[in-house]
């Protein structure tokens, strides 16, 4: 079992990240910056190749894009003066899944529930469908005592 999967559509709490045997990477702090976001992809990737997803992997490359972009949303909207935030990884090989949690301290600066229906012309803006077409799904939870976790759960099989 994935740590923090849930079989209801109700999205997880962190009582349910509890660990339950899964392979789980540790709860890895990182800055709120554009380096420390740079730091949680690199080591998502070597998490990744420890369980055996090479870095040029479709599993390795999928889980990379997700992460960067929620790091990058976790530094550009989630940052708070004196806090950090955290990432944790965890496989279900069973149901091909690695489950990505990141977590920032801005509780009030929530993610849309679902990604924008179009691209803006600007720079930014697309993250959100990124993580739409790569993840199986994803949300957020509230954090205690402060902040939110946004997850995502990316498929470890090849697409069909």
């Amino acid at each position: 079992m994935l740590t923090g999967t849930t079989t209801s559509d109700e999205p997880p709490t962190e009582a349910d990240t509890a660990h339950t045997g899964a392979p789980t990477a540790p709860t890895t702090p990182f800055a709120s910056s554009p380096r420390g976001a740079r730091f949680a992809r690199r080591r998502a990737v070597r998490w990744m190749e420890d369980w055996g997803y090479p870095p040029e992997s479709d599993a390795s490359c999928a889980v990379a894009l997700v992460v960067g972009e929620l790091t990058a949303n976790a530094v550009r909207h989630g940052h708070v003066p004196g806090h950090g935030c955290r990432i944790r990884l965890g496989l279900d090989e069973e149901a091909g899944l690695v489950r990505i949690e990141v977590c920032d301290a801005a509780a009030a600066k929530r993610p849309p529930a679902a990604p924008p229906l179009t691209c803006p012309d600007g720079e930014s803006g697309r993250g959100l469908l990124l993580v739409d077409v790569l993840a199986v799904r994803w949300g957020w939870t509230p954090r205690q005592p402060v902040g939110k976790t946004v997850w995502a759960e990316v498929s470890t099989e090849p697409a069909t």
